[in-house]
């Protein structure tokens, strides 16, 4: 078991691992009917999670980049068209490991925009909830070995981190980003890059590239035991495609001038494509951009080009993944088990808008902390580069909004099956959600129930992936989501949404999601009866995950600033404790040179 455990995860665990050996030992009436059959190995499954890559970025999805590994996968496999997951990156993970929603595992929002007064209550402490069970844990019990490379993001400390949640061998980031190229920080929030291994503090290298070491970490932690003597669970949390946007230049240079028509030519032509590929029904409409975005040509060409060059590194950056994913692949066919490895590839959210380096205060902490954003070498090492706003809408495309907030854009996402037991080229358009992950993972692992855990909110698709007909889901079962006031309720083909400020106004809406994927045409007014009974399922789902009300005048960026300030003050009064030291000594000096110079006289 390993060190840190609560002991209720002990008492979890062993009840799961007592559960498995007495129904091993039972007759075959009692077996689960989706446990492996006799004679069937139990796959392997490799769990590959981007990080803000929107619904069309892969180019399985009709993406700019070039994924032929992550395109193999989707052929052999399922594409999904209908999945969401929620708008931020420690919620989403919350629920992709565990199969709950993230209040209910105790990840309600990130810890950068939660306010002060929410801390420490019931599913706002932002780590997995002592008595939740991850499917690390599951399969550990089941006699997975367990590894894990990358981001964490879901609790600090002794029993928090990944070896603390089920993992045997874990390379872990312990907070929300950082610098792809250098153990360093990416934004003031963090003093510096923790990195931990199996729980420990870890001396990282002084430089590498963060898709091809976290591979290749795990990658060693596979061939620690050899093919066959168990099989294996391998959550890899990728960097890419989250701020900074850095991408071995050998990566970006294949896409020069694939930007230049600009932000809005970009949207168009994925919309159009969102059309060929069926993620957008014939006729839908489509919103173009945000009032206040900026019109392309009309920025100076020395903006347009660095713009445009932001971009090519982000697709380098999905391309140079692909990459490392090909070598994983590569190693496990290598091993004689690429055959019986279940994979799955998605996104934690949509695409990424914020802008970091002109915010208030950067530009010193930059100079300070080694970072530059010019044109030459952008992407590379010391680079601080990220694409903004106006990229995100386009890259949301057909959706609406991005990253933080409810609409299709921030939660729309790709989802990959492929592996053994899955039917090839399957293309899965009902709704699905991150919830439904955990719960197929264990169906197809053959994992038995743990009563005393909590009952996952999710969903096996293990029926439609083998290739049933049949929706996931009822048209009359409701599907929730809140993070940080940002709300939304699925029901049937039709959605309600709130999106709260700076971008939204709080106000709820009502869309007819399947032909109108784009939420153009709010029918709130047209259907108040729809528009009452969806709010009245929505006030259910808030009462049973807990979900708590946000301060009056919360508004997230104002928030983020205010935390950023709070983490910065020791470090503030260091350098104000400093500069007093030196300012108070130069004046002494001063004091003394005047009086000796006096005494001369």
């Amino acid at each position: 078991m390993p060190v840190g455990k609560t002991p209720r995860k002990r008492l979890l665990a062993a009840g799961t691992a007592i559960g498995a050996l007495a129904l091993s030992m039972a007759s075959p009436a009692f077996a689960r009917s989706e446990a492996p059959s006799p004679g069937r190995t139990r796959p392997n499954i490799v769990v590959i999670l981007f990080d803000d890559v929107a619904l069309m970025d892969l180019g399985a999805y009709g993406g700019e980049a070039r994924t032929p590994n992550i395109d193999r996968l989707a052929r052999q496999g399922a594409r999904f068209t209908g999945y969401r997951t929620s708008p931020l990156c420690t919620p989403s993970r919350a629920m992709l490991l565990t199969g709950l929603d993230n209040h209910r595992a105790g990840a309600a929002t990130i810890e950068e925009i939660l306010p002060p007064e929410m801390r420490n209550r019931p599913g706002y402490r932002l780590r997995i909830e002592p008595e939740v069970l991850t499917i690390a844990e599951r399969l550990r019990a089941e006699g997975y070995r367990t590894l894990m490379a990358g981001k964490w993001h879901l609790g600090h400390g002794p029993g928090e981190l990944p070896d603390g949640q089920g993992f045997e061998r874990s390379l872990a980031l312990d907070a929300s980003g950082a610098d792809n190229w250098a153990p360093r920080s990416y934004m003031p929030y963090y003093t510096d890059a923790p990195w931990y291994e199996d729980g420990r503090p870890t001396k990282m290298p002084g430089s590498f590239y963060s898709s091809d070491m976290l591979v290749d970490r795990l990658t060693r932690y596979i061939d620690e035991a050899p093919a066959g003597r168990a099989p294996f669970f391998a959550y890899l949390a990728l960097q890419a495609v989250h701020i900074p946007v850095q991408a071995p230049a050998r990566f970006s240079d294949g896409y020069r001038g694939r930007f230049d028509g600009g932000w809005e030519s970009l949207r168009q032509a994925r919309t159009a494509r969102a059309r060929q590929l069926g993620l957008l029904p014939e006729g839908a409409p489509v919103d173009g951009f945000s009032p206040d975005a900026r019109d392309w040509d009309a920025l100076p060409a020395d903006e347009r080009r660095m713009a445009a060059r932001s971009m090519e590194v982000y697709a380098g950056m999905i391309e140079a993944a692909d990459a490392a994913i090909g070598r994983l692949m590569q190693r496990l066919e290598a091993r004689g088990e690429l055959d019986n490895t279940l994979f799955v590839v998605t996104s934690d959210n949509g695409p990424e808008p914020s802008d970091p380096v002109h915010q208030t205060g950067m530009g010193l902490w930059m100079r300070l902390n080694g970072y530059s954003w010019r044109l030459e070498g952008l992407g590379g090492p010391g680079s601080l580069n990220y694409i903004g706003r106006e990229w995100a809408e386009a890259l949301a495309a057909p959706g609406r909004r991005y990253k933080f907030y409810v609409s299709e854009g921030g939660i729309r996402a790709p989802l990959i099956v492929s592996g053994p037991g899955v039917a090839p080229g399957r293309r899965i358009d009902g709704l699905t959600f991150v919830t439904d992950v955990t719960p197929t993972l264990a169906d197809f692992a053959g994992a038995r129930p743990t009563p005393e855990a909590p009952a996952m909110d999710g969903v096996s698709l293990r029926a439609v992936l083998e290739g049933g007909s049949g929706p996931v889901r009822g048209p009359d079962s409701p599907l929730g989501i809140e993070v940080s006031g940002n709300a939304a309720l699925y029901r049937g083909d039709f959605k309600i949404v709130r999106d709260m400020p700076p971008l939204g106004d709080g106000r709820w809406r009502l869309y007819d999601i399947v032909r109108d994927p784009g939420e153009t045409r709010d029918l709130s007014g047209a259907e108040p009866g729809r528009l009452t009974a969806m709010l009245a399922d929505y006030a259910d789902y808030e009462a049973r995950v807990g979900v708590a009300p946000l301060p009056p005048g919360y508004n997230t960026q104002k928030q983020l600033t205010a935390n950023v300030l709070v983490r910065q003050l020791p470090t503030l009064a260091g350098a104000i404790g400093a500069l007093a030291l030196v300012l108070g000594g130069a004046g002494f000096l001063a004091w003394r040179w005047r009086r000796r110079r006096g005494g001369r006289a």
